[in-house]
């Protein structure tokens, strides 16, 4: 049995699907926050003249980001999307930055990456459909060189224990191939895998706060702007599925969390 780290998802993506995230959270952005979010994420962290790899680059917008926003030498964004990868591919282009950015679109499994080869490894709001955190821990510690860092975002559930009805039938509006897992066992397999220095934010408030002003643009202020890109139906499933994700972050079991972590500068040779 093969190990996977990256899980194909069915029909994740299409242009359609991609212009219509970009519309509800900036160009370039499939998740929660946009460019301020990614800052916070980042902070008090030196990223100029690193080397970075971009787990689940979606359609770019970070991955450029890194590049042009914090100084990065090398950027590497992979996915396993066709679609996101070629939007994401089609942005360096236009803007010139095949030398300095990679879009690799990769298959479930280990990274094709050789131990030590980067400064960060960062990854916003995709690790929530991997199933195995504990593989992807030791395969982030892996790629990463001696004192670099791990800084993401994710989404996680409070427990792991057998979801709330609630969250089972926001699972089910949302559809997306979630795997979400506590924080307790993103900080234990983060420490199996050898990482010092985690911690853990939870963004729960803000994200609920957030949530309420998208449901808010989807059900009125924008509806007719995002119904031309997609349907009346497509809109009335969205904010349904919107409606149903407010409850569990209302209780508190939805909660995004910020995630940091560091690979020691000495890691002890296994016997």
């Amino acid at each position: 049995m093969v190990t996977r780290i990256m899980t194909e998802l069915q029909s994740y993506y299409d242009k359609d699907h991609i212009e219509f995230l970009q519309k509800l959270w900036g160009d370039g952005y499939l998740s929660p926050g946009g460019p301020d979010e990614v800052k916070r994420i980042l902070s008090n962290v030196e990223l100029t003249n690193k080397t970075i790899l971009d787990i689940g680059c979606g359609s770019g917008g970070i991955t450029v980001s890194l590049f042009n926003d914090y100084g990065a030498q090398k950027v590497i964004g992979i996915d396993v999307e066709t679609e996101v990868c070629d939007a994401a591919l089609q942005r360096v282009k236009l803007l010139g930055l095949q030398s300095h950015i990679d879009i690799l679109k990769v298959k479930p499994g280990p990274f094709p990456f050789d131990e030590a080869t980067f400064d960060i490894v960062f990854s916003k709001d995709s690790i929530v459909h991997i199933e195995q955190k504990e593989f992807l821990s030791k395969e982030i510690f892996r790629v990463l060189k001696n004192g670099g860092y791990f800084l993401g975002s994710d989404w996680l559930r409070s427990h792991d224990g057998e979801p709330s009805p609630e969250m089972l039938h926001y699972l089910k509006l949302e559809d997306l191939g979630f795997d979400m897992a506590s924080p307790d066992r993103y900080k234990r397999a983060l420490s199996q895998a050898g990482f010092k220095n985690i911690s853990l934010l939870n963004r729960n408030r803000w994200y609920t706060n957030q949530a309420k002003q998208e449901v808010l643009k989807l059900s009125k202020l924008m509806r007719r702007e995002f119904e031309d890109i997609s349907s009346k139906k497509y809109m009335d499933d969205t904010i349904e599925t919107w409606h149903a994700m407010i409850s569990v972050l209302d209780t508190g079991e939805h909660c995004p969390h910020h995630i940091k972590s560091q690979k020691p500068y000495k890691v002890d040779k296994p016997e």
